[in-house]
């Protein structure tokens, strides 16, 4: 029989980051030579091994905590050392921290002992230069023969990045069989409740890496949160210590920050992902926006590429050193690849988004011209059929076959479980693209640009074909298509893509009623959030990747849709699940979990191979306080919304510190729903919801 390569489990892995450095070992601080194991430095693997032992034996681990945003702590024992008796008298102390170009250990010895405690402490160390691409697919390097020089130094050296491992104090072993397999000893010896502490340091220069670590502070508010529900604190406190260490820059150009998407394949620039997870931290001020918002449009596309996706006015997917090739998937993408369907819109509903929440003017205008750019891409090159709707086929027969944010190749199925044939027509790119179209006409219209009233059209003219083609009979009533096929024929399953389309103007009001009422069955949110597919369908597993998992950032925003919407509800009860599942995974939520139901397993089912920290998983608790708060400013027309999801059942909630107008606000719900905010800026005024009537659904 023949081994399959699969892609190595992360679920039980241990990670710290500092983009572009990230780091995974498993529960007890080891760093051993197999799967994803190791540190990475923009798509490279720059250690892929770090053993600690203390006389040549492996430590008893007792736990792990956090070590501030960028560190770990693991907490061994040494119990073979010290009295003999039952308590343990020596224990070892590993704290490892990110940083931005490389990694560091610090390892405290303590004794209290009665007796002096003598030992030898040391690291085993490789280093194999992987490309993340190699393993992820579940390959091999070879490990690299260490240099030594200096007393305590280590060098490894290939493809322009040098890696540099200094141990102060420590022996370095790395001759014979030790050239791959370096080790760093200590002799130690402490007096009766004596400690010690060693160090060591991995540094990294990469001279070739398409992204940097940022200096200075992050670009957004850390709000300061009281909830009686302490989950939405602890998940904020952690989802922003997370945010902090995803921060990155394009090389050439600091300034310009953006969130990488996630630990550890996608530690880089992705249109779709950072442009969502920017989108999710308005709350907390304009700036990151800004940035994403700049080191998109300078790349935005100028030319017809069909290598690499590249058309006019298109907005990339995703940016690295060198090409991607995952053999096994068919896959071959170029070093800057432009697959993706929706991140053009999702460009211009950012800088829209960004407008409302006052990003200035003088920050605006010079952006209009690749606002401009984005729309003619919308008018020109999205439908290439004319019919009216925007769709994607990988013409390269080497990319993403499929370009939305379900982009697995068995995403697009019908009911049934037969797949999708390209090209594609998603649902909830065409709400994107409606949102764009209308979006992009206001932001004209306030510049004094022309052509707004061709955008407003086409919203209308797609708002229509969209109502005749897409909405088909389910077992819940009228319910929108996943897509549409090559043939234009609906994909008729039931998926968590059409809680995309609230808020983005495509659908009526009675329409969106459907759509909530459709997103509260059982069959959708049985699970501990929102499934990406139902359970009636043939294609549902709750363990795959895109039929049927939860993915956090789709549940966060389309909890926010409902929030807004106000269907409060269907969304108090995605917000239930977010906040389980946020307490099972330690307030560190992942890219996404199994959609097993909450009667069969009593916490969510890890997906094993989902990234941890992830850019829009942990933004996602961003917009779970914005609509608990209820606060949606629109600074230019002068008027700030109150509409808070808290209340009786989510309990009271106040934030200090969410900006409006690069102005620090303070928002308080009480436990009876009502909601205050000081702070605006001049002259803005809040206004409080009416109570609705909530619309009968319709048929079609």
């Amino acid at each position: 029989m023949i081994e399959r390569q699969l892609q190595p489990l992360l679920h039980e892995l241990v990670g710290v980051v500092f983009a572009p450095t990230s780091a995974l070992g498993d529960a007890t601080g080891q760093i051993r030579p197999t799967g994803v194991q190791g540190v990475f430095h923009a798509d490279a693997r720059v250690l892929s091994r770090a053993e600690l032992r203390v006389d040549d034996r492996e430590l008893e681990n007792l736990t792990r905590g956090d070590d501030g945003p960028h560190g770990a702590h693991f907490v061994s024992l040494a119990r073979w050392l010290g009295d003999p008796a039952p308590d343990p008298t020596v224990r070892v102390d590993r704290l490892r921290r990110a940083t931005r170009n490389g990694l560091t250990e610090e390892l405290r010895i303590v004794s209290t002992a009665t007796v002096g405690v003598r030992a030898t402490v040391t690291v085993d160390l490789g280093c194999d230069l992987a490309p993340i691409e190699v393993v992820k697919s579940g390959g091999a390097a070879a490990a690299l023969e260490a240099k030594t020089g200096q007393p305590g130094v280590l060098t490894w050296s290939a493809e322009g990045i040098t890696v540099t491992v200094t141990a102060s104090g420590a022996d370095v072993l790395a001759t014979d069989d030790r050239i791959t397999a370096p080790r760093l000893a200590w002799p130690v010896e402490l007096p009766p409740g004596g400690e010690t502490v060693l160090r060591w340091q991995l540094t990294v220069e990469d001279p070739r890496a398409v992204v940097v670590g940022p200096t200075g502070d992050p670009e957004w508010s850390r709000p300061q949160v009281t909830a009686d529900d302490r989950r939405l604190v602890r998940l904020l406190n952690r989802s922003l210590d997370d945010l902090r260490g995803l921060r990155l820059a394009e090389t050439g150009a600091p300034e310009d920050v953006f969130l990488g998407a996630g630990v550890p394949w996608f530690l880089t620039l992705f249109g779709r992902d950072s442009l969502w997870a920017a989108r999710m931290m308005l709350p907390l001020g304009t700036d990151l926006a800004a940035g994403t918002l700049r080191v998109l449009a300078r790349r935005q596309g100028t030319r017809i590429d069909p290598t690499t996706g590249e058309a006019p006015g298109k907005i990339l997917h995703e940016l690295r050193r060198h090409e991607l090739a995952l053999p096994d998937h068919g896959l071959r993408l170029p070093p800057t690849y432009y697959g993706t369907v929706d991140a053009t819109m999702l460009w211009v509903n950012l800088l829209h988004d960004a407008w409302r929440w006052g990003l200035p003017a003088e920050q605006i205008e010079p952006l209009l011209p690749y606002l401009e750019a984005a729309l003619r891409w919308l008018g020109e090159h999205a439908d290439p059929d004319g019919d009216g709707l925007v769709e994607y086929i990988d013409t390269a027969g080497h990319g993403l076959s499929n370009q939305g944010w379900k982009d697995s190749g068995d995403a697009v199925r019908f009911h049934d479980g037969t797949l999708a044939t390209a090209p594609i027509v998603l649902a909830e790119v065409q709400g994107y693209a409606h949102e764009a179209a209308v979006s992009g006409a206001a932001l004209l219209d306030a510049f004094g640009r022309p052509g707004a009233d061709r955008w407003r059209e086409h919203a209308a003219a797609l708002a229509r074909r969209f109502r005749e083609t897409f909405w088909v009979d389910g077992r819940y009533g009228p319910q929108p298509a996943l897509a549409l096929d090559r043939d234009k024929r609906p994909v008729d399953s039931l998926t968590s893509n059409i809680g995309h389309l609230l808020g983005t103007g495509l659908l009526s009001r009675d329409e969106e009623a459907q759509v909530a009422k459709l997103l509260t069955t059982d069959t959708l949110a049985g699970g501990f959030g929102l499934r990406t597919m139902s359970t009636d369908d043939a294609g549902f597993s709750p363990l795959s990747y895109h039929c049927g998992s939860i993915w956090t950032h789709d549940t966060a925003i389309v909890l926010a849709g409902l929030a807004r919407a106000g269907h409060r509800d269907a969304a108090l009860g995605l917000a239930e699940g977010l906040l389980t599942a946020a307490e099972a995974f330690d307030y560190r939520l992942p890219e996404l979990y199994g959609g097993d139901d909450r009667t069969l397993v009593n916490r969510p089912v890890p997906y094993p191979a989902a990234c941890r920290p992830q850019a829009w998983a942990a933004a996602g608790a961003v917009l779970l306080l914005q609509a608990a708060t209820g606060l949606y400013p629109d600074v230019p027309g002068g008027t700030v919304r109150l509409a808070p999801l808290a209340g009786a059942e989510l309990g009271a909630v106040s934030a200090h510190g969410l900006r409006v107008a690069n102005t620090p606000v303070h928002v308080a719900v009480d436990r009876t729903g009502q909601a205050t905010a000081t702070g605006l800026p001049s002259p803005l005024t809040p206004t409080l919801p009416t109570q609705r009537r909530q619309p009968t659904p319709q048929p079609h």
